[in-house]
């Protein structure tokens, strides 16, 4: 399915942002578009849109009154995996390291085009439905297994040697499962990009090198020393443990 009327539903998308008129603006784009939108101005009236209705992606604004952005990302995704594309005026690294590590998706700074929001939006559902349509099938792994860690296809997951649940965002699942489909293999970055958004990779996915260093940081003993994600020098990144998959 490539385009998104095609789905057997209507895609909900979920628009939270205090400022009225950008709200209003974006539910018009996105309806003209084949979406149907809901609005909230604040985390109360996201988080009662969501329990009461299927919402399949958010576009969260970073600056809200009383709970920010920030926070309602990262209370959501101690629950869900619901897609999160943050929304933000401004365009600093460190609010963009912030929007990662809270587990947004995507992360557009404003003023933005609505078409290139509808582009990320199209592009976060595609490997959403991708992911959801892959786990249906019986060929399709259900869980990856290597250096004692467990990452579960089915519920998303990541598992330590322990047998605990470590969290673990949409993007960092995304790119240690490419990890795991290709080990002993040197990834550069244009290639991880590329696994990792397709044609719709924008500046925003520059910060591949931080995402790594994230999941170092979950499944290395030392994140400074890393044994299982490796960089090979002027060349790019490996996994170099062995990989055992179950499948259905």
């Amino acid at each position: 399915m490539n385009d998104i009327r095609d789905t057997q539903r209507q895609t909900n998308i979920l628009i939270v942002d205090d400022d009225s008129d950008i709200r209003s603006l974006l539910s018009d784009f996105l309806e003209g578009n084949g979406l149907h939108a809901f609005q909230a101005a604040n985390g109360p009236e996201m988080q009662q849109l969501l329990q009461s209705e299927r919402i399949d992606l958010l576009v969260l604004d970073l600056n809200l009154p009383g709970t920010n952005g920030i926070e309602l990302c990262r209370e959501l995704r101690t629950e869900s995996n619901l897609p999160v594309i943050m929304l933000t005026a401004k365009s600093s690294s460190i609010d963009r390291i912030v929007g990662l590590e809270t587990g947004a998706d995507d992360y557009v700074c404003k003023p933005f085009e609505p078409l290139e929001l509808l582009s990320r939006i199209r592009s976060v559902l595609r490997r959403t439905q991708a992911t959801a349509a892959g786990e249906a099938v019986a060929t399709e792994p259900v869980k990856m297994r290597f250096s004692g860690w467990q990452l579960d296809i089915i519920s998303r997951h990541l598992i330590n040697p322990r047998g605990v649940v470590v969290s673990i965002s949409g993007a960092e699942f995304r790119l240690l499962k490419i990890f795991l489909d290709r080990p002993n293999r040197v990834l550069n970055r244009d290639q991880l990009m590329d696994l990792m958004h397709g044609r719709d990779a924008g500046p925003f996915d520059r910060s591949i090198d931080l995402q790594i260093s994230r999941v170092r940081q979950k499944i290395e003993l030392d994140s400074k020393s890393p044994n299982i994600i490796k960089t090979v020098r002027n060349e790019g990144y490996i996994l170099t443990t062995p990989v055992t998959v179950d499948y259905q």
